[in-house]
């Protein structure tokens, strides 16, 4: 049975709910601020865009009382968050974030421990997105652990049940 289509500007309650059906891992982005105080955000709208070059993006709300500090910044790093950091997540959607604690990184950027992956971004570019703006950052470094994932799925936080078989790669040598 396929969903009933409708129109996204007529309901756009109904186009979020639509785009919750969407699973998507979840990430903290960090930057320096104006003034040079680490800041944080929560997002899951991250995705790589080129191999190369070694590309990828996310997408700050406009609205975000954070929003200014990310579009201004020449550099931020995308951290991939593990099962087990859901109360790290949550830490970064609250206006305050005292007390959080960070690592210095190349270039002077604020980096959490204990994250499965971990991309050190140059801006690339920006873009405008609506209500959005889309962050294209170029990757000056990168790490992975393995672990199980904090996954995002209609309002909801949960893991990955992974099948024991590999996805089929179109790289992997016949």
């Amino acid at each position: 049975m396929s969903p009933a289509p409708f129109a996204p500007e007529a309901d756009p309650r109904g186009f979020r709910h639509a785009l919750g059906a969407f699973a998507t891992g979840v990430t903290v982005v960090t930057a320096r601020g104006p003034g040079g105080a680490p800041v944080g955000i929560t997002a899951n709208s991250f995705a790589s865009v080129s191999l190369d070059p070694p590309l990828v993006l996310w997408s700050p709300a406009r609205a975000s009382r954070r929003f200014g500090a990310f579009a201004q910044a020449p550099a931020f790093a995308i951290h991939v968050l593990a099962a087990d950091q859901q109360a790290l997540c949550d830490a970064f959607v609250r206006p305050e974030q005292e007390g959080l604690a960070f690592a210095e990184g190349p270039e002077g950027l604020p980096l959490i421990d204990g994250c499965l992956a971990r991309f050190l971004c140059r801006l690339h570019a920006l873009a405008d997105g609506g209500d959005h703006a889309v962050l294209i950052g170029r990757v000056f470094e990168a790490s992975r652990r393995d672990g199980e994932p904090l996954v995002f799925h209609a309002g909801r936080y949960g893991t990955f049940g992974a099948r024991p078989e590999p996805h089929p790669s179109p790289d992997a040598a016949a």
